[in-house]
């Protein structure tokens, strides 16, 4: 059993659902104006768009008590006027990303995707400002997304020769000209991005002496590798203008196909514990914000709400196993999630149903208080990492899926075409263990050189190059430190990657290395072509095995060789692999919990003592959990909370005051419009009274043995007052 101190203090033995809005601690994205039945009373709201309506918009969300934050999109947006040729006399559609066949690559009706010109940037610059003049203290700039496909367009043609200095090539041409167009897109929203947030925040200080902070709403690294975009994920860590990052990661994005043990299908909450997790790590340790994004519904409408309820609690227990962070978007769009009818245009569809609108608001003011510096994985095997880069974003695209693959499964070496399309490679790493109870991180790669120490907290890691390439040899400096001071390294991969020969720092002289991983194990101390097994290498441990990544997806027996390769680096740590169908972590009084199918057993996780369950629209006391196999469980421990009562344990609305007294409670709370308030409430004796809205409630439970008050009464954005006698 371990403990771990986060850096930030909280409040470890009680819940504390009083905070102040300048924490930002959650918040919301909405484009409509202000609405009472989408006002979510966190701390602050991202009002979308830059437009002339967002000065309006912004001033009623102000006006209802919110910080003000602005949202727009930096690939695509409302900029038909730029387009048009209205903004300089120059139409711009010649901007649109482009595909091989010449079809642009649309968001919606006149929506491309574009290609981020400097005159674009220039542009975007007019919106931005007339949002700082309305009052937004920050701005996000979200989805800087390049299509894998894309490259063919005249702007990226012209872009291509100032950067590179020779004639365009088709990105298809070869692998080398696909990882090259691959790095022209990376660099050109980083620029887009860098010119942006540099100009607006000297706008901010010079016109009105106040710094507006600049964060980047983006998908992770994995969901955009595998949905073929490119993206400048940690290079953005180097600009200074970025404050930090949004997680975009929801059903849409974790449910979608990967392969284990031979089958295909959905595992929403395994894919979103490794989404949250590599922009866990994309910031942990540089002093950047990053708050976590869960969707109660998704993009996809035809879906009910069984679905989006199911899909939303597998991310969000995803998001919580990660304690780094504690910083929350609660919802996007939350106009649809309270208004919408689903399934969209079916006879069938319906309304949000009640009781899940209630743990919605539980859920989100509980996620104020999640800053909690105990933090314990009992009887778990931690330190365990698989290692990302940016440069995966790189080969996504064709001729990636005709060269160097294997027409069957029979070749380990090499991967499927249909593997490569899957993103086989990094699942085959990342599956087997997560599936086996062990919290693996997805740790990014580009950080390793860029900050000392940042392995600190690893003690094993998985790395291949089939799929990635380091971007320095700084990186192998870094990594070879470690290993060398007792760290285990397993290399996975067969250096049958036809990226592996495209034109950089490893092949090019005076280097002469055939692969980067030559380059790997000779900064280690072994030979460029090691043999499969076990090395030592000072302190340290490498295991070689030469196989490509994705022959660990294709059966139980390959995901268990993966298996036995990570037990001997995790004995050589002084340790032996913990395998279990569960994630369990207590983070301060919470109890987050999954019980995982497709693992080592079938036995449900049962958890005894006395909890208040969080996914229960009546907060109701459970003396026992039963988690199943593909279950989730968020509770609070009462039995960890200390403190005098009274105390708020849990709550659909924000508590806006809160005066108790040796008799009684008075409290105030605000909460969506139409949602029913459920709030549990530990007192010091059994109640005499309770009085809402100057009325005496009769929807109260008391709870003799846990010395807890249910309460149930009406909500809406305005104060309600409440007081409780005993």
């Amino acid at each position: 059993m371990t403990r771990k101190k986060a850096k930030t203090a909280g409040s470890p033995t009680r819940p504390n659902l009083i905070t102040d809005r300048a924490l930002e601690r959650t918040g919301f994205q909405e484009a409509a104006p202000y609405g009472p039945r989408y006002d979510l009373r966190t701390d602050f709201v991202m009002a979308y768009g830059v437009d002339p309506g967002i000065v309006e918009r912004l001033k009623r969300w102000i006006q209802a008590g919110y910080v003000p934050h602005v949202m727009t999109g930096v690939a695509w947006g409302g900029y038909q006027d730029y387009l048009d040729g209205k903004v300089d006399g120059r139409k711009h559609w010649d901007e649109g990303q482009v595909n091989a066949a010449g079809k642009p690559i649309m968001h919606g009706a006149r929506v491309p995707y574009m290609v981020p010109a400097v005159s674009f940037s220039d542009y975007l610059q007019t919106g931005i400002k007339r949002a700082i003049d309305a009052g937004a203290v920050a701005v996000h700039l979200e989805e800087p997304e390049f299509w894998a496909d894309a490259g063919f367009s005249e702007a990226f043609k012209r872009e291509w020769r100032i950067y590179y200095n020779e004639p365009w090539r088709r990105p298809d041409a070869s692998c080398d000209a696909q990882y090259r167009a691959s790095k022209l897109k990376y660099y050109l929203y980083q620029r887009a991005l860098d010119r942006l947030c540099s100009a607006m925040k000297e706008y901010a200080l010079t016109k009105y002496g106040r710094t507006v902070r600049f964060y980047v709403p983006t998908h992770s690294l994995i969901n955009y590798t595998q949905w073929r975009l490119v993206s400048p994920e940690a290079s953005l860590i180097d600009l200074p203008g970025v404050d930090g990052y949004i997680a975009q990661v929801w059903t849409g994005t974790a449910r979608t196909h990967n392969t284990y043990r031979g089958v295909t299908k959905e595992r929403t909450f395994e894919t979103a514990f490794l989404e949250y997790g590599i922009m866990q790590e994309l910031v942990r340790g540089t002093g950047r914000r990053m708050w976590f994004l869960a969707d109660p519904v998704e993009d996809n409408p035809r879906h009910d709400w069984n679905d989006y309820r199911k899909n939303y609690l597998c991310t969000l227990v995803a998001q919580l196993l990660h304690p780094g962070v504690h910083h929350y978007e609660v919802s996007p769009w939350p106009n649809r999630v309270f208004n919408g009818r689903f399934p969209h245009g079916s006879k069938d569809a319906k309304p949000i149903p009640p009781d899940y609108a209630t743990i919605l608001g539980v859920v989100f003011n509980q996620l104020r208080d999640m800053d909690q510096p105990d933090v314990r994985w009992p009887e778990t095997t931690e330190g365990v990492g698989v290692l990302l880069a940016d440069s995966g974003m790189f080969q996504r695209a064709n001729p990636a899926f005709t060269e160097g693959v294997t027409k069957d499964a029979s070749d380990p070496t090499r991967p499927t075409r249909r593997e490569v399309r899957m993103w086989s490679a990094f699942y085959g790493l990342a599956l087997p263990p997560l599936k086996h109870g062990v919290p693996i991180r997805p740790v990014q790669l580009d950080n390793v050189a860029r900050f000392p120490g940042y392995l600190a907290d690893y003690s094993v890691l998985l790395l291949s190059y089939e799929f990635i390439k380091p971007l320095s040899p700084g990186i192998h400096l870094a990594l070879a430190q470690w290993v060398q001071r007792g760290g285990a390294l397993v290399y996975v991969g067969a250096d049958t990657d036809p990226f592996g020969n495209v034109r950089e720092w490893w092949n090019q002289p005076p280097q002469d290395y055939n692969a980067p991983s030559e380059h790997l194990f000779e900064t280690l101390g072994l030979a460029r072509k090691p043999r499969q097994g076990a090395h030592k290498s000072a302190k340290g441990l490498v295991i070689v095995e030469r196989k490509h990544p994705a022959h660990f997806t294709r059966s139980p027996a390959t995901a268990k060789r993966l298996m036995t390769l990570l037990g001997r680096a995790v004995e050589h740590t002084g340790r032996q692999l913990i395998e279990r169908n569960h994630l369990l972590l207590h983070r301060g009084p919470y109890v987050i919990a999954a019980c995982l199918d497709e693992s080592v057993g079938r036995d449900p996780l049962v958890l005894k003592g006395r909890f208040v369950n969080l996914f229960d629209a009546d907060l109701s006391i459970l003396n026992e959990v039963t988690v199943p196999p593909n279950g989730r469980a968020f509770l609070l421990d009462l039995n960890a909370v200390r403190g005098d009562p009274p105390i708020a344990l849990a709550s659909t609305g924000r508590i806006e005051t809160w005066k108790p007294t040796k008799r009684c409670l008075t409290y105030t709370t605000t909460s969506i419009k139409d949602v029913t308030v459920s709030t549990r409430l530990l007192l010091p004796a059994k109640p005499k009274s309770v009085v809402v809205a100057g009325k005496p409630c009769e929807d109260t439970t008391w709870d003799a043995a846990s010395k807890t008050l249910l309460i149930r009464h009406a909500g809406g954005t305005g104060p309600t007052g409440l007081k409780v006698g005993w």
